[in-house]
């Protein structure tokens, strides 16, 4: 609880500093008191959740909320540096854009950390506007619009259906509580509705997470944001929704039944087929991440066929993975962010013109379609083996396949920048401006993370141990 309230704290700071014009302050001031919170999430790893007592019926603190939340707040320190940079051309906005991704990071943890749906409701809410008003932040733009609107529609009506399934669940047990639920679930006479409410709850974080075949919302909404804002929904939100739905799953069953079983794999190989196949025919890097996203979605859902190792599975998973992202969405921020969109084509010469940022682009678009020595070769590895051990075979192999499927758009990308020369077309000044110095912010968040997930891919232990 001491996380999440300093974490508001720190969003309430961060409106009062346009109060008292301290814009300047405000994006050093936000990563020194980020870092201050991990510090907290870090301490509390060793201590008893007992003597957070006070908030035990609704928030438990325990090494899966700690290891979530310390991979959020670590994101979030990450997409708040270069928002510096991104909003420098609206400076009376800053401090709205960074409160809200403060406020964001608050939703985030409880999502992770509650122990009563009502607060998993709460999380999900305030971390659903926030992407909502992200998406729609550039009024003067019709894609940004466009993009909001979708998005608040589409995710409305997935709220509507996870709270409808919340008001089931509280009908047929009669509480909100977590452990209460799980304790009644494993008896016997509890009526027709709980599997139906725990169903609807499902399939409101499967739209969540953007899994076939609730994705369509992806592509479009990725597109048409600010690239800021799909940073966030594509990294943060996705491993925000995927850890909510294991700690939901878990939470309410004792175990799963071999129906939900195969739910999950027929959601699975549509995620994983339906994503790669259509990333392949993007000519937009946005579009392209946001399929290469919903392919994703699928590999994690894997992880809940195998509920005794899912939690460090999937803890290793999506740090490779939105670790990664970050890195690829720091150069895809700089290389596009003067330009009317984001093809392909804007990244051709990029070897050429910045070897850095093409090689750390590079880096995370490997690590993303699961070659050695990075952290997304590894998350495969053990994820693959694991669903050996609990019998799907066929899963795998549809795994291994959408996985060399994955190489095809990746390779897209990395062939441009350093096969291709810069379009004919670009102007002269276009030209100098890509040689100019590029702002440290960005070498700084895009080496970092890369380095971070080479690290955890050498040293896969110290994150798959971390929850054993």
């Amino acid at each position: 609880m001491q996380v999440l309230i300093t974490i508001v704290s720190l969003g309430v700071f961060c409106l009062l500093a346009e109060i008292f014009n301290l814009r300047k302050l405000l994006v050093p001031v936000t990563v020194i008191g980020l870092l201050a919170i991990l510090g907290i999430s870090l301490h509390l790893w060793g201590i008893d959740p007992s003597i957070d007592s006070n908030y035990v019926s609704m928030i438990t603190v325990d090494k899966f909320s700690n290891a979530f939340s310390s991979l959020f707040i670590l994101l979030t320190l990450f997409l708040v540096a270069l928002s510096g940079d991104f909003y420098k051309d609206h400076p009376t906005k800053i401090s709205d854009f960074i409160a809200i991704k403060i406020f964001l990071l608050a939703g985030a943890v409880a999502m992770v950390s509650f122990a009563n749906l009502s607060m998993f409701f709460l999380g999900i809410e305030v971390l659903s506007i926030s992407l909502y008003i992200l998406a729609a932040s550039r009024r003067l733009d019709v894609k940004s619009n466009e993009a909001g609107m979708k998005y608040f529609l589409m995710g409305s009506f997935a709220s509507g259906i996870i709270l409808f399934g919340i008001c089931l669940i509280y009908g047929a047990t009669g509480y909100f509580d977590i452990a209460e639920i799980k304790d009644l679930s494993q008896g016997a006479g509890l009526p027709i509705w709980f599997p139906i409410g725990i169903t609807m709850m499902i399939i409101g974080m499967l739209f969540k997470i953007a899994a076939a075949p609730f994705h369509f919302w992806a592509p479009d909404v990725y597109e048409g944001s600010p690239s800021m804002t799909t940073a966030t929904m594509s990294t943060l939100a996705k491993v925000v929704a995927m850890a909510a739905l294991y700690k939901l799953v878990v939470g309410m069953n004792s175990s799963l039944s071999t129906t939900f079983e195969m739910v999950i794999v027929v959601v699975s190989i549509l995620s994983m087929t339906i994503g790669n196949i259509m990333a392949l025919r993007q000519d937009n890097v946005k579009r392209m991440l946001a399929f290469s996203g919903i392919s994703h979605a699928g590999f994690m859902l894997m992880a809940l066929l195998s509920l005794t190792t899912a939690a460090s599975t999937l803890l290793y998973y999506t740090a490779a993975y939105a670790l990664a992202g970050i890195a690829s969405f720091a150069v895809i921020i700089y290389v596009t962010k003067n330009k009317d969109n984001e093809d392909i084509a804007n990244f051709n010469g990029l070897g050429k013109t910045n070897p850095l940022l093409a090689a750390i682009i590079t880096a995370s678009l490997l690590s993303m379609a699961g070659i050695p020595i990075f952290a997304g070769f590894f998350a495969k590895f053990i994820l693959f083996t694991q669903a050996i051990k609990a019998g799907y075979l066929f899963l795998v192999i549809v795994g291994v396949i959408n996985s060399i499927i994955s190489i095809g758009y990746y390779f897209k990308l990395i062939l441009a920048m350093y096969t291709k020369e810069a379009s004919e077309d670009t102007s002269a000044s276009e030209l100098a401006e890509q040689k100019q110095a590029v702002p440290f912010v960005y070498y700084f968040v895009a080496v970092t993370a890369i380095l971070l997930n080479i690290i955890i891919g050498l040293y896969p232990s110290f994150v798959s141990n971390l929850l054993r």
